[in-house]
């Protein structure tokens, strides 16, 4: 079998309703599918404005706005006109790429019909009720999680860190990585700006700390600022661009009264906001992969962030940047005020993390992918089951 014969039906919780980093790599897989000869139908809920044009055929799925968060909407069920539609488009393989209704439908669909299912886990779902003081619902999202993971025949994950943390979890043993490639093209220091910066009210020799993300609880808001606020009772010069919106951006905006918030950026705007400041600090744990890390290296910034799966795959520890406990405050602060101080650490740092970004090239990560799926089909064959 080669990658031209493969007809695979793609279910998303999120393709391409409102941009983030796992719908963006989705739609580059399909995009590279595509190219290589294969057939892709993706089922997701849809929106009469989406952020951006889908890359192949989207066929809408029932769903709901989630309450509170209108931006984002729930799969509903698996309606006959979904079940019509992909029974004629006949796949040889299903990859889901969330845990929602309709996957789980969609996936016994295949097992019914003996094709194998995939699994691609882009979030650590289960870490999002430590931010909405309900912990203790973790080890309930666990086991949920892990019904339907250990019915796939295979998971993918975006780390090597994030594969282990899954083993360990019992999710599944059968796990392939499917990591992310950064457009170095794009995400270059060249992008650097000064009269950007200076339009901004910054000055050209004050270092200046990113935070890159949607502004949700969940990507670390509090650690972020409170680490911010060390640095201001160091008295540590420096300066911090936000760059994103999202629910929690009033809140943020209290919180970092100094800050500049840029809005959301993409693109070669995105590019020339990552390469205009000097540090990214990322303390999400949620993260599996962290493209928004790989984009900042790219740029030349080095990383400050979490020990946590995504970034530990990703940065080098002393060399790229700086690996930190989960939520330990004054250690975040400790390495940002070492860079804040220290302009030739910065500089090699960061010149050893753009360098470090080469080994990411998109087709050859998601050939793997391709591969992935041929190897399943062949297992399924072989089994005759």
């Amino acid at each position: 079998m080669e990658v031209s014969d493969l007809r695979i039906a793609l279910f998303s919780g999120n393709y391409n309703m409102t941009t983030d980093g796992a719908n963006k790599a989705l739609n580059r897989l399909v995009g590279y599918l595509l190219s290589q000869g294969a057939a892709v139908r993706v089922y997701s809920p849809t929106v009469a404005h989406p952020d951006f044009e889908p890359t192949g055929d989207l066929v809408s799925v029932p769903s709901m706005a989630i309450p509170n968060r209108p931006e984002y909407r729930i799969p509903l069920h698996f309606s006959s006109r979904v079940r019509e539609d992909i029974t004629k488009f006949a796949p040889n393989i299903l990859h889901i790429s969330s845990p929602d209704r309709v996957s789980r439908q969609a996936a016994a669909w295949a097992r019914r019909r003996k094709l194998p299912v995939a699994c691609s886990v882009h979030t650590r779902f289960e870490t999002y009720f430590r931010y909405y003081n309900l912990s203790f619902l973790e080890p309930i999202v666990v086991a949920w999680l892990r019904k339907l993971y250990r019915k796939c025949d295979a998971l993918i994950a975006p780390s090597e860190s994030f594969a282990q943390v899954l083993r360990q979890q019992r999710m599944n043993y059968d796990i392939g990585i499917w990591t992310r490639g950064v457009e170095r093209d794009v995400f270059s220091p060249s992008q650097r700006d000064g009269n950007w910066r200076r339009s901004w009210g910054i000055a050209d020799d004050v270092p200046v700390i990113a935070f890159l993300g949607r502004l949700v609880m969940e990507k670390g808001l509090d650690v972020f600022a409170d680490a911010i606020d060390q640095l201001k009772r160091r008295g540590v010069v420096h300066r911090v661009v936000v760059i994103g919106e999202g629910p929690a951006g009033e809140w943020f905006e209290s919180r970092l009264p100094d800050a500049k918030f840029v809005g959301f950026q993409g693109g070669e705007n995105l590019a020339r906001a990552l390469a205009s400041c000097d540090i990214f600090f990322n303390p999400s744990v949620t993260e599996t992969f962290g493209n928004v890390t790989l984009e900042a290296m790219a740029c030349g910034l080095p990383v400050v962030a979490a020990r946590a799966t995504g970034s530990a795959s990703i940065v080098k520890h002393g060399q790229t940047g700086y690996l930190v406990a989960p939520g330990a405050i004054g250690l975040f602060a400790d390495d940002l005020e070492l860079y804040c101080r220290d302009p030739e650490l910065r500089a090699k740092h960061g010149a050893a993390a753009r360098a470090e970004t080469g080994a990411y090239q998109w087709d050859a990560i998601n050939q793997s992918v391709a591969d992935t799926y041929v190897r399943l089909i062949r297992q399924k064959q072989r089994r005759g089951v």
